[in-house]
């Protein structure tokens, strides 16, 4: 198939080379974010492979259509960036990667965990200015604190494994219990009680419209006075605004953010040389006790080796079934 790779940087194009080794498809690698902009530059393509702030809208999808785009290849397992009934009414079949490294992603939450508690960042900074005071760097030990976990899919549940190695104690909320996690000693809870008793809460749930801004000014009033939060789903999950207001007042502890609700003009792009024009970001970097990685959770050789594969399988089976074997839609999500 003839497929135009939107968003792509250097790694992109190394490992989806690599996973199409046997040259059955054609790549056309764009740097540029796919939207009603670019669709021109997908030329003459079957398909579209985008990622997680690509727009996939209503708008683009007709576009991509008209220009005989049949199939989208999300290289990322959330899809609330595609308008699924506007795909379905188009004929348009969208295919994403269910599952590539849910460890990778819950390392990185507990490195953030880790980093904030015991300002990793405040002490890498002090010390290469030949400063060795320990004033300010004061932590606490994870062993019987209590780890609140928002969703406990793949990430969440592997995520669990982990803090129940530091001893933690664990509180759940989601849709399905997993008994992976029961088996760790979590409890299942509703979310008011999970946030108004854990020291740390730790969001693992996809973007949806009963999850957006699901934590916004009333449940961070609900948390522990100096409690900690760390995001590694979706920005959309949290109310930027509102968290400032909560830093601001101290009653919430420290931040940890791996994404951001308005990541897609930010994230995934050399911007140091440039004023940040996002005033609500900016505000979230003036605070010490916040850290900010740029959408880096998924970023290991592992997790983007199965990214790249599962990506190339979608698009095979696409060509012999006319289906990608991890068909999402309105309908169903394989």
């Amino acid at each position: 198939m003839h497929v135009a790779v939107y968003s792509t940087r250097r790694y992109d194009r190394e490992f989806l080379d690599r996973a199409n080794a046997a040259g059955r498809h054609r790549l056309d690698y764009l740097e540029a974010r796919l939207d009603l902009s670019t669709v021109p530059a997908a030329g003459a393509a079957d398909a579209v492979c985008a990622f997680v702030n690509d727009r996939l809208d209503a708008e683009v999808l007709r576009a991509l259509q008209a220009r005989g785009v049949r199939l989208v290849v999300l290289r990322s397992a959330g899809f609330n960036h595609v308008d699924l009934a506007a795909a379905a009414a188009l004929g348009i079949a969208v295919g994403r990667v269910p599952a590539y490294s849910p460890h990778a992603v819950a390392e990185h939450t507990a490195a953030l965990v880790l980093a904030l508690n015991r300002k990793i960042h405040k002490a890498y900074a002090r010390v290469r200015e030949g400063n060795f005071s320990l004033d300010g760097l004061l932590g606490f030990d994870l062993v019987g604190r209590t780890v609140g976990l928002v969703g406990t899919g793949q990430i969440g549940s592997a995520f669990a494994r982990i803090m129940a190695g530091f001893g933690c104690h664990l509180l759940a909320h989601a849709p399905d219990e997993d008994p992976a996690c029961i088996a760790l000693g979590a409890r299942y809870v509703p979310l008011p009680e999970l946030l108004a008793a854990s020291d740390i809460v730790s969001l693992h749930c996809p973007l949806t419209p009963d999850t957006h801004h699901l934590i916004d000014a009333a449940a961070l009033a609900q948390m522990k006075r100096g409690a900690m939060l760390v995001n590694t789903s979706r920005g959309g999950v949290v109310d930027t605004r509102a968290v400032i207001r909560a830093l601001k007042t101290g009653h919430l502890g420290s931040l940890g953010l791996d994404v951001y609700e308005e990541e897609g003009d930010l994230f995934f792009r050399d911007l140091s040389s440039v004023v940040l024009r996002d005033d609500v970001f900016a505000r979230l970097l003036t605070f010490p006790n916040v850290v900010i990685t740029g959408h880096q959770g998924f970023f290991t050789e592992e997790a983007l080796t199965a990214i790249a594969d599962i990506t190339i399988d979608n698009l095979d089976v696409f060509e012999s079934e006319g289906r990608p074997r991890h068909a999402v839609s309105v309908e169903r999500v394989v």
